[in-house]
């Protein structure tokens, strides 16, 4: 939201410099077009009706000279003609060039899709800006503390922009060194594995009354030490060899689950893939079968399979971006820890029992009263 925020004052702004900063007349004479092209600043040949052929093909972007005119806005100009049979000559004109450095400006990543959009956008701002010029309201200490916020926010902006492309400065020796020394994070194995739900249903169908709340508690703690017991024999099992695929389903059918198993079956996966207290699995030699591992859904066994190293080159660019990642991490963390204001609480009073909104890390609250016991 803060970006979307600060693109549209910074068009705001660049719009508003557009519109009174820079002479709104008619583009410059272009330079000589390649041969075979239409002078920059000419109309172009309309595309042919649907059934028609025809030999001229529209322009591409790229094909479009920088100094031809992409956008016209009639009727606004820094100094009207006064004579009204002149009115025409009154117009702005954006080139292709300063369209783009616009777009490199306050939206660098923005679609190519998109830009019609932003072009018209563009286009109402500064004609919302020149009636604007005509009221006067570029005048006062409103504007200017408008001004100064959107010149705040555009260093902020450009702190920012700074920061990211200085963190995408990631060196192959960079990229080495972190992979030499987090080698492991980038083995991959193929494994299986059996899941085997912490808790059994609890069958009351052959009840005749409903089961008291004490009953069903007690059903479901006996169920869930059944599963344990059979997790730990289905462990026993997939060390001494047997099939997963069986296994899996004794364990649901156990369960009394009439969902289907999962599949026992994982490729290609990596140390990082599992969770933080299954990542020990990567250990095994292929063959080997994992201990019994507990979590709060149920329980888990694995057998290794092949497992390799993948070279330096296939995760080359995932470790760029990994690294670029949290060079700018760090940085904001820095600002943000570096940031330590001091507000006024009873200027920034919240209601008694309310959220602490707005007072600084650290900051303590202003002593309450003492209570009048008279």
């Amino acid at each position: 939201m803060i970006h979307r925020v600060l693109v549209c004052l910074l068009l705001a702004g660049l719009a508003w410099g557009q519109a009174t900063s820079k002479p709104a007349t008619a583009p410059k004479t272009p330079a000589k077009a390649p041969a075979g092209t239409a002078p920059a600043g000419t109309a172009r040949p309309a595309a042919a009706p649907a059934g028609t052929t025809s030999e001229a093909k529209p322009a591409t972007p790229a094909e479009i000279p920088p100094d031809a005119p992409v956008i016209t806005v009639p009727g606004i100009c820094e100094n009207p003609p006064a004579d009204p049979s002149k009115a025409a000559d009154c117009k702005t004109v954006v080139t292709r060039a300063e369209f783009e450095r616009l777009l490199a400006a306050v939206a660098p990543n923005i679609a190519p899709l998109a830009r019609r959009q932003i072009a018209t956008r563009y286009a109402t701002i500064l004609v919302m800006a020149d009636k604007a010029h005509k009221m006067g309201l570029d005048q006062g200490p409103k504007y200017e503390e408008m001004m100064k916020a959107i010149r705040t926010q555009a260093m902020a902006g450009q702190y920012q922009q700074a920061v990211q492309e200085q963190a995408g400065n990631v060196s192959d020796q960079d990229i080495k060194d972190y992979y030499d020394k987090n080698v492991t994070a980038y083995e991959e194995a193929d494994l299986q594995r059996v899941f085997v739900p912490h808790n059994r249903q609890v069958d009351t169908s052959q009840d005749k009354e409903k089961p008291s709340e004490a009953e069903m508690k007690k059903r479901q703690e006996e169920g869930e030490a059944a599963m344990k017991t059979e997790a730990e024999a289905l462990q026993k099992r997939a060390a001494a060899g047997e099939d997963f695929v069986k296994l899996q389903d004794e364990a649901f059918t156990f369960a009394g689950l009439k969902a289907k198993p999962p599949q026992t079956t994982m490729t290609h996966i990596r140390r990082t893939s599992l969770a933080y207290d299954q990542a020990f699995v990567f250990d095994l030699k292929a063959g080997e079968v994992s201990s019994l591992i507990t979590d709060a859904s149920g329980y888990f066994m694995y057998k290794m399979g092949e497992k390799h190293t993948l070279p330096l080159a296939d995760v080359k660019d995932e470790i760029h971006n990994l690294l670029r990642t949290q060079r700018i991490q760090e940085a904001m963390q820095s600002i943000q820890q570096s940031t330590n204001p001091i507000l006024d609480d009873n200027y920034f009073a919240v209601p008694e029992g309310g959220p602490l909104a707005g007072r600084a890390p650290g900051a303590k609250p202003q002593p309450k009263p003492a209570p009048d016991h008279k």
